[in-house]
């Protein structure tokens, strides 16, 4: 037992007592502050426009940009230790490789266009899977002539059931192990809703299927125009936990009849960019990339308007 010098009375001890515990809660007030601000960092990226020779020369390409987030840097004919050289230089330079594309039609209805798609889709995952991308991104096709166009035989229960038996096929093939295959959201062709996607996932049951979600492309009348920032927090509901990664651009209602969409630049459309941020931020990691624009300028532009409506939000990116 301590002596009465060194004893604390028990209205000192109490005071005392209070004092820490107001501490210990003003210490993990701050942790919690600092942990939900770094779950509310986001990831941008899009193409660079600057040559490279060398994964340093890319990683500085990509970082002056801004970005902590990239497409993939090479091709399917690079050497393993090519890839490798690459991945290393992403990982150190905290860059998250987002996709791998493939963009072809997988269920064509020529075999020989078919064949051929189907072998790229596979070598394009594989090389997602050597370079640990989040994704390797295609869309699922067309039945009609255009490769990513529309088809009255597009939303069918028999093209549906196409696209469920060709995407197993890809992935078994390939059988990736640090990446996942995804379809590109479509305004005419499965997946064209939160709902059909979350059908595909169930139907193809494959763990290394996932989703990429491209919000503009499903927006396809007015009511979905006006109505994206529900739209948005829809598909961030029902489809978050699969959502690898995500494409960054916008879309124009015209004053013209009949019904008239544009895609335009991020900020130049209805898109609702705040409730995109919001929902997206809720997933940390996951890039947002812009596509689909000209020059430099825009993309530059295009960055500009989001980070703006980041900072509104109280958001930032990496």
């Amino acid at each position: 037992m301590m002596s009465n010098n060194k004893s604390l009375s028990r209205r000192e001890f109490v005071k005392k007592s209070l004092a820490g515990a107001a501490l210990l809660a003003s210490v993990s007030s701050i942790r919690s502050k600092a942990t939900q601000a770094k779950g509310g960092l986001l990831r941008l990226g899009g193409p660079t426009f600057e040559k490279y020779q060398d994964p340093d020369g890319w990683v500085q390409a990509v970082k002056k940009l801004g970005y902590s987030a990239a497409y993939c840097p090479v091709g399917a004919d690079a050497s393993d230790d090519v890839v490798k050289a690459y991945a290393n230089a992403a990982k150190k330079a905290d860059i998250v490789i987002a996709e791998v594309g493939v963009w072809n039609n997988p269920i064509s209805p020529d075999e020989k266009t078919r064949q051929a798609a189907l072998g790229k889709c596979r070598s394009q995952l594989a090389l997602a899977d050597r370079i640990a991308a989040r994704c390797c991104v295609n869309i699922s096709g067309s039945r009609g002539e255009l490769w990513d166009g529309p088809s009255q035989k597009n939303l069918t229960e028999e093209t549906f059931d196409m696209i469920v038996e060709t995407t197993r096929g890809i992935i078994d093939d390939v059988k990736p192990a640090r990446t996942y295959f995804t379809l590109e959201t479509m305004p005419w062709a499965y997946p064209d809703s939160p709902d059909s996607y979350l059908r595909l996932l169930k139907a193809i049951d494959r763990k290394h299927f996932a989703v990429h979600l491209d919000p503009v492309n499903l927006v396809c009348s007015p009511q979905l125009y006006y109505g994206s920032a529900q739209l948005i927090r829809e598909c961030f509901e029902k489809l978050g936990p699969y959502i690898r990664s995500c494409h960054a651009k916008d879309i124009l209602l015209e004053s013209k009849l009949t019904t008239h969409l544009d895609e335009v630049r991020a900020g130049l459309g209805g898109l609702d960019y705040a409730a995109f941020l919001r929902e997206l931020s809720k997933i940390p990691d996951t890039p947002l990339m812009l596509e689909h624009l000209p020059n430099a300028e825009e993309y530059r532009l295009a960055a500009e308007h989001i980070r703006g409506v980041a900072r509104q939000l109280g958001l930032s990116f990496v």
